[in-house]
C-alpha cells in the first residue's frame, strides 16, 4: 500500500552526504552527471544531451517532491539522488498490504565503487522505517545493472521476482529485478 511523501523542508545528513530537495540553483551539478553516458541507461533514460533536457528533469523532481538531492559534503556539489516512489510491491497480492515505498538511487559515474549509493539506502531504510513508519522498501533494477543489483545486496534486500519494464525514452523492454527489505518486528 502505497503512502504520501513529500521531501519538503526535510534534510537529512550521513556521514558523507547531506540529503535536501533538489534546488533549481542544482542545474548544472545535475546535468553533469545525468550528460555523462551509462549513468541514466541503467534507470531507462538516455544520458541528458542539453542543460535544457537536464532542467526538464530536474524541475519534474522540484514539483514531485519525492527525490531527495545527496549533496556530496566532502566535494560541496550534488553527485545523485535518492527517492521515495510508488512500488511494485502495491501489485503483488503477498505484499500489497504492507505500507511501502520504492528506493531509486543513482549516484555520479565519477563516484561509483565508493559505497555511496549503499550508505544512501541504508539511510532512507532506517528512515523510513524509523521515522515514517513503513513496513516495507522495494528496489527494482534491470537485470542487466549490476551496480543496483549490488547495492540491493549490500542493503540487506531480497529478490522476489523479475517482471518486464519498458523504458519509453530507450524503446527496450528489460527484464525488472524485483527486491524487497520488510521492517523487522
Amino acid at each position: 500500500m502505497d503512502i504520501p511523501f513529500d521531501v519538503t523542508g526535510k534534510i537529512l545528513e550521513t556521514e558523507r552526504f547531506i540529503l535536501r530537495p533538489f534546488e533549481a540553483t542544482d542545474l548544472n551539478d545535475f546535468y553533469a552527471y545525468a550528460s555523462v553516458p551509462g549513468v541514466g541507461e541503467g534507470a531507462g533514460w538516455k544520458a541528458h544531451d542539453s542543460i535544457e533536457a537536464s532542467w526538464g528533469i530536474l524541475k519534474g523532481f522540484i514539483e514531485k517532491r519525492a527525490n531527495f538531492a545527496l549533496y556530496h559534503k566532502e566535494d560541496k556539489k550534488v553527485i545523485g539522488s535518492v527517492g521515495l516512489h510508488g512500488s511494485w510491491t502495491s501489485r503483488n497480492e503477498s505484499y500489497k498490504h504492507l505500507k511501502a515505498k520504492e528506493i531509486g538511487y543513482m549516484v555520479a559515474k565519477d563516484y561509483w565503487g565508493r559505497g555511496l549509493a549503499t550508505e544512501a539506502v541504508k539511510f532512507i531504510v532506517e528512515y523510513g522505517f524509523n521515522t515514517l513508519g513503513l513496513d516495507a522498501f522495494g528496489i527494482a533494477h534491470f537485470a542487466e545493472n549490476v551496480q543496483s543489483r549490488r547495492v540491493a545486496e549490500k542493503c540487506g534486500f531480497t529478490y522476489i521476482e523479475t517482471g518486464v519494464y519498458f523504458a519509453k525514452q530507450l524503446n527496450k523492454h528489460f527484464d525488472d529485478i524485483r527486491h524487497i527489505k520488510i521492517k523487522e518486528s
